[in-house]
């Protein structure tokens, strides 16, 4: 018998409830790279002369002593000559450019979200789906379906052609805008079905659609209209709305 029938049955005799333990987690179901075809230490990887020069500047922000304290900013450029995503040749050359150990680039990529470690299309489409998003607007529910509908896939898949990756995601800090996704850098927000499918039928087709709130809002003001800041602010500097300047 295992011991957790066994503490259940005992519990259950007690009159009390029965304890909970957590699933095993297999070693096989830690995350892990394993050699392929399109990501193995083989295929070369070294930054481009301009990407070098970015990262010149952002390592002179650190004390040479810290310079390692830019692997993220470095990882992100790494990502980008990419494709995209980060190879474990990407992740080498990150951790060479740093003088630091392979393991510790490693574990900042398997960690942050925003680094993809598999290759992705060209539209890297991501929903968020975390409760002011399922709740505001029409619903992430919907916009879902009709993303799913319109790609023909489900989320964490590519289309054949790699011009589209569709990916659920925790919250993007734009919930005041909700439903909302992120393409690429670009926020697109105030979304229907309507508007998502507009969108990607542009992107399909090369264009560039308008990013922000797909609605008649400018930013994230009140639909009704301006309650607040409706003249130009006062004292240095001048953020003030565009209809303003």
């Amino acid at each position: 018998m295992s011991l957790r029938s066994v503490i259940a049955t005992a519990s259950r005799a007690a009159g009390r409830r029965a304890f909970t333990a957590s699933a095993a987690r297999r070693s096989d179901n830690l995350m892990m790279h394993r050699d392929s075809a399109h990501n193995n230490a083989g295929i070369p990887f070294s930054f481009t002369p301009a990407n070098q020069k970015e990262i010149e500047k952002v390592v002179a922000k650190y004390p040479p002593q810290y310079k390692k304290a830019a692997v993220m900013p470095v990882l992100d450029i790494a990502q980008r000559q990419n494709g995209g995503w980060v190879s474990i040749s990407a992740m080498n050359e990150v951790a060479r450019t740093l003088d630091m150990p392979p393991m510790r680039v490693y574990e900042v990529a398997s960690f942050y979200t925003m680094y993809n470690r598999e290759p992705v299309g060209k539209h890297f489409v991501q929903l968020c789906t975390t409760t002011p998003c399922v709740l505001g607007g029409c619903g992430s529910d919907k916009i879902l379906a009709a993303i799913e509908g319109h790609l023909g896939l489900k989320s964490g898949q590519s289309t054949k052609d790699m011009e589209f990756t569709f990916l659920e995601v925790e919250c993007l800090g734009a919930c005041s805008n909700a439903p909302m996704m992120q393409i690429n850098d670009d926020y697109f927000e105030d979304l229907t079905p309507e508007s998502t499918i507009k969108i990607l039928e542009q992107l399909a087709r090369g264009e560039k659609p308008k990013i922000g709130p797909q609605s008649s809002r400018l930013g994230a003001e009140n639909s009704a209209g301006l309650t607040t800041l409706t003249s130009k602010p006062y004292g240095p500097g001048d953020h003030c709305l565009p209809e303003f300047q």
